[in-house]
């Protein structure tokens, strides 16, 4: 049972539906049925046999399924990226791969920071740039998955007085403070040479900020979907850039903590296992996927559409090249040299946050060597 952090019902599942509509023509689609196998670090931690090659699993886990290790703490918050989590535990897909995972689902993206920080959890699903700000603090972070790259469900929203990024001059402008779309925000801003200090930046959660521009309380708001929507009932209200016009510079990810690495790599590869087995699942089953996310968003397939086009899933594949050397945004490295040095002309950090151990791609090699 998915559970919130702060005891209430996870409504923002709704995005999962995107993630499926996204994934009909982006997963992954062959595996081999022991994908995971002969995992990093020298391990044996194959994962389970899964379902067949038709993606047969309607009735969750196998009733044989080993299930080894202690729990695995995973947050995630609303995002399409992040959705394929809640098919994964209703399927029980996490333990067809062989791992006990508990889901924390946060209805506040910045308290699954708080919590990742405070060592609360053992994983967290969190932007890149989000997880250098934790890193760049102190705290010791690994990304391990690649889930997507944002390709405008992240939007910086005005009304119909703004008409350029130089209008911003002087207006009010919402966002979460510290968290992505307050990137994107600054992205913008140093794209024509302004900065926060140009502009009434007012730091409100994700969910009240997009409520107060609808109800008309700020020139402007930068949110993710699927509050996008609910910013866009302003009448005259319109996106005025969005994370396509930085394609490559918002990417999602699986961060664990490098405890976990060391102290249960064959659990963290068989966490990796389950990721790539449920892109397969939603990809053989797209009807009941559709089903089970659409139930819990309380909204219609067609509502999400418009969506669907917003966040780009990786194949395992496209996933283990961002791990990879590349002079160009399709590699994490690049990115993230590229992030470094705004974060701290942004204000955001003090220094640079040291990119040393940050990406471990080894689980997804496997993985990929595994299926073949």
């Amino acid at each position: 049972m998915i559970r919130s952090e702060d005891g209430r019902t996870p409504l923002f599942r709704l995005l999962g539906l995107v993630t499926a509509l996204a994934l009909l023509a982006a997963a992954c689609g062959s595996s081999s049925d022991e994908a995971g196998s002969d995992a990093a670090a020298g391990n044996d931690v194959g994962a389970e046999e899964a379902a067949g090659d038709d993606g047969a699993g309607d009735d969750g886990a196998e009733d044989d399924a080993v299930v080894s290790g202690e729990t695995i703490t995973l947050g995630y918050s609303a995002w399409p990226g992040w959705f394929p989590l809640a098919v994964a535990e209703e399927q029980g897909l996490f333990a067809e791969a062989g791992v006990n995972v508990e889901l924390v689902f946060f209805a506040d993206y910045l308290g699954s920071l708080d919590a990742m920080a405070a060592g609360q959890l053992d994983g967290n699903t969190q932007t890149l740039n989000d997880t250098m700000f934790g890193v760049a603090a102190g705290d010791e972070q690994v990304i391990v998955v690649t889930n997507d790259n944002s390709a405008g469900n992240d939007a910086i929203i005005c009304d119909e007085s703004v008409t350029s990024i130089e209008d911003l001059a002087g207006r009010t402008v919402a966002a979460e403070a510290g968290v992505v779309d307050h990137f994107l925000l600054l992205q913008g801003l140093n794209s024509v040479g302004l900065t926060e200090a140009d502009v009434d930046f007012r730091g409100v959660l994700t969910d009240a900020a997009a409520a107060a521009f609808a109800a008309g309380e700020f020139d402007c708001v930068g949110v993710f979907a699927p509050f996008t929507v609910q910013a866009l009932e302003r009448p005259g209200s319109k996106v005025l850039f969005s994370s396509a016009d930085f394609p490559g510079t918002i990417s999602d990810h699986i961060v664990v903590t490098p405890e976990l690495i060391a102290e249960r790599p064959e659990d963290v590869q068989k966490l990796v296992d389950a990721w790539y087995l449920t892109l397969e699942w939603i990809e053989a089953n797209p009807d009941e996927a559709l089903a089970i996310m659409s139930a819990a968003a309380e909204l219609t397939p067609e509502e999400y559409a418009e969506l669907a086009g917003g966040t780009r899933i990786f194949t395992a594949e496209e996933a283990l090249a961002s791990f990879g050397d590349a002079d160009d945004v399709s590699s994490l490295m690049f990115v993230a040299e590229l992030i470094n040095p705004f974060l701290v002309e942004s204000g955001l950090t003090e220094q640079e946050a040291p990119l040393d151990g940050l990406f471990d791609g080894s689980f997804t090699q496997a993985y990929v060597e595994a299926a073949g």
